[in-house]
């Protein structure tokens, strides 16, 4: 059963009318010539507005340097790139092709101010290592064309309406024209020209389907064309648009299709190490696929039991096809590296998990030698204070006679109160007859000498 049996004519048509509805833009347009007059306005790069796109460019070279996405985000907010660019659009929509050599010259010498301003700002930084935000703008594929497409179509759309909301600044930030043109410039003044190339393709695209979605969205709310334009040369007009951006989505197409490609090759990889390389005593420490044109390499580092290399590569390369990867070179290593594999393959190999289990039992091997140190140093005190009174005992037979009994050992004291702690050293002695008072300051003396303690021992007096 399908749509027309389950509903009526008369349905179909008050569905259709009640869909069309939603669509209406009456009463939500403002006039022609005050969408007009805002977008030539935006066209002008003169005085504040070149000031202001010098200064935006600044701000993203230096997110870009310093790989901050809200220093990026801002400075795409401040840029005033998009305004020629609409312009160029909105030329060919109403075919004014005094407007659209305005448009164009304008976008140009933005275009040479940006990358200029870029380049001198990459030429004076400290720091020129490429970091992942700047990478992003070298490799444009067919997503940046919608992205570019829908962005202008958005756009258009609030110019020419009476409800702007954010939409302006979300066209900014989503068509990203600032950051292609400062990685122009990075290219330049590091003399790398894959960042050159890529970037400035980017910059292209989103120029270009920003200008054809601002045309169509110019048709379709129906702005009246310049009353004397000259209709073969706007067909002319039209055709060469048309032609740049079919031209433009070719490499974009071509790029997206690797891109697809190289994913599926990681995908497909990833699968075949993890159904295939179980084996009971193993593990699989890390793997790395690298796809080329002219070579696809898979390589897998194991760790644990070793497995004789010919009979583990004859097992695992008749099942590479299983998984779309035949004609795909596999690598294993696996203890000392195999022929054909070098010492820097074996590096790459290295997981993140090998370097954590170091780094973890450097630390605890660390933290035990200061334990061991420690309690090393405890022991030391207490052997050296079990043995003194052995030692000294033949000394003090000569030079203290009344000595019968002695003890020295180091404690600790703690006031109740304050809970202070103090180390004292205390000598314990018995006698066979009462110490005079200068005989028991000169064997203070001698303990404190003898045994090289820091201040002078408190001296106990055990009964007999």
């Amino acid at each position: 059963m399908n749509l027309k049996n389950f509903l009526s004519k008369a349905q179909l048509r008050t569905v259709g009318r009640r869909i069309k509805d939603y669509f209406d833009l009456t009463g939500y347009l403002i006039p022609q010539a005050e969408a007009e007059a805002a977008i030539r306005e935006g066209v002008s790069f003169r005085g504040i507005n070149i000031l202001i796109l010098i200064f935006a460019i600044f701000i993203a070279s230096l997110g870009l340097n310093t790989n901050s996405t809200a220093v990026i985000i801002g400075a795409m907010l401040i840029s005033p790139l998009m305004g020629p660019i609409i312009g160029l659009g909105l030329a060919v929509g109403i075919h004014d092709f005094e407007l659209m050599k305005r448009s164009f010259r304008n976008l140009m010498m933005a275009t040479a101010f940006s990358v200029a301003t870029s380049c001198v700002y990459f030429l004076l930084s400290p720091v020129n290592e490429a970091h992942s935000e700047l990478l992003a703008r070298t490799s444009p594929t067919i997503y940046d064309v919608f992205i570019g497409f829908f962005g202008g179509a958005a756009g258009i759309l609030a110019i020419g309406s009476k409800i702007k909301g954010n939409v302006i600044p979300g066209v900014a930030i989503a068509t990203a024209l600032m950051p292609p043109l400062c990685t122009v410039g990075y290219g330049l003044a590091t003399l790398q020209p894959q960042y050159f190339i890529g970037a400035l393709y980017l910059f292209f695209i989103n120029g270009v389907f920003i200008a054809c979605a601002t045309t169509i969205g110019v048709k379709f709310m129906k702005y009246a064309p310049k009353a004397f334009a000259n209709p073969e040369r706007a067909r002319k007009v039209r055709r060469i648009v048309l032609t740049i951006a079919l031209l433009t989505m070719i490499p974009a197409a071509y790029l997206t299709y690797s891109m697809y490609v190289q994913n599926n090759f990681r995908q497909n990889c990833e699968k075949f190490v993890n159904a295939e390389f179980d084996f009971p005593d193993t593990q699989v420490l890390s793997e790395k696929s690298t796809y080329s044109k002219d070579e696809r390499t898979l390589t897998v580092a194991l760790m644990g039991r070793i497995i004789p290399q010919d009979s583990l590569l004859m097992a695992l390369e008749s099942k590479l096809s299983k998984y779309n990867l035949q004609g795909t070179h596999l690598r294993v290593i696996q203890g000392d590296a195999p022929v054909g594999v070098s010492a820097t393959d074996m590096a790459q190999a290295s997981s993140s998990m090998l370097r954590d289990m170091y780094t973890v039992t450097q630390g605890t091997i660390t933290r035990q030698q200061q334990e061991i140190d420690s309690l090393r140093s405890v022991c030391a005190t207490v052997m050296a204070s079990d043995t003194a009174a052995v030692t000294l005992a033949p000394e003090l037979k000569v030079l203290f006679p009344r000595i019968s009994a002695f003890s020295v050992a180091t404690t600790m004291v703690c006031d109740p109160e304050s809970g202070r702690r103090d180390t004292l050293d205390l000598a314990l002695i018995r006698t066979s007859a009462p110490m005079a008072a200068a005989e028991r300051k000169k064997f203070l003396e001698y303990l404190k000498a003898r045994l090289g303690l820091g201040r002078q021992p408190k001296l106990v007096e055990l009964p007999k």
